[in-house]
């Protein structure tokens, strides 16, 4: 998987940081989550064919993390994409873009899809190959969700030495790497490790903003390799964080912690903060290895 942050800015976009939008690649599949004002011209600065994206996830309907979609499907179009283009998202964000679209783009040149995300109960909302996606119901001022992005398991490899020594048959390959157990000509077990290797772990990608303090989530976002956390404020402006269910820098790290989760990256800051440095390492002090992105990050995994 590789990760790269467009824009990490709460609320509205600064000389040095543009709101929510990030660039997923899994297996080759190219997502979209979150699209702010200016996403399209960031994903030209991080040199990435956006007509490659196959799928987007909008987490809720505030500007900050929407603004940038009627500008991108233009361009789209204006470029003659052809392959069709799923949007997950609230239903209301399909009642507001369909006008827009209708109005600023003369015959869109692809097929667009709205699948609408449930604000009730995490669900699979997409299961395709190499990744299953699931959505997270938050606790925001708006209905939102946060986004878990998992490889799929992987099949084990024959090792060819144990082809050739026991004459395993296609019949016997697939038996195998199914999981079956096998059995060599005097009827003994064979040891698994003698004939395959298995797969690295699947790795799992976590995406939570706008949200406030949830330990809920925990469950739902175990393990994974990697968490994005919004950490829109640091401990000086706790209230504020809880008033407008907002996460803090410390908040975020112990929702890492609880998860056991491999890195937590922090994003989504609120203006105050010209320096992330403060939410860092307030972070930090909870789980270490916390990193408060930039505009332009990053991260292979």
């Amino acid at each position: 998987m590789e990760l790269t942050v467009l824009g990490c800015n709460s609320a509205l976009p600064t000389s040095q940081r543009n709101p929510s939008a990030q660039i997923l690649n899994v297996s080759g599949r190219t997502f979209l989550i979150d699209c702010g004002e200016g996403t399209q011209f960031q994903i030209r600065r991080a040199h990435i064919n956006f007509m490659r994206i196959e799928y987007i996830f909008i987490s809720h309907t505030h500007g900050d993390h929407t603004f940038g979609l009627i500008g991108l499907l233009s361009t789209m179009s204006l470029m003659n994409r052809t392959s069709p283009l799923t949007i997950f998202c609230d239903p209301r964000l399909e009642e507001m873009l369909k006008p827009q679209i209708n109005f600023f783009i003369d015959n869109l040149s692809f097929e667009l899809h709205f699948s609408p995300l449930r604000f009730d109960k995490p669900e699979i909302i997409l299961n395709i190959k190499g990744v299953v996606v699931h959505s997270i119901p938050l606790k925001h001022r708006v209905p939102t969700c946060g986004f878990v992005f998992k490889e799929q398991t992987k099949e084990p490899n024959i090792k060819k030495q144990a082809i050739y020594k026991y004459g395993l048959t296609i019949a016997d390959i697939v038996s195998i790497k199914g999981g079956k157990k096998y059995f060599d000509i005097d009827g003994s077990e064979v040891p698994r490790s003698e004939l395959v290797t298995e797969p690295p772990a699947p790795l799992s990608y976590a995406y939570i903003s706008d949200t406030a303090f949830m330990p809920e989530i925990v469950a739902h976002i175990h393990g994974a390799s990697l968490l994005y956390h919004e950490a829109t404020f640091a401990e000086d402006n706790a209230l504020l964080a809880q008033k407008t269910l907002h996460s803090t820098a410390i908040q975020a790290a112990t929702i890492a912690r609880l998860a056991n989760v491999g890195k937590l990256l922090l994003g989504h800051f609120s203006s105050r903060y010209k320096d992330t440095d403060v939410i860092e390492a307030e972070a930090q002090t909870v789980f270490a290895d916390s990193t408060a992105v930039f505009d332009g990050f990053k991260i292979l995994f």
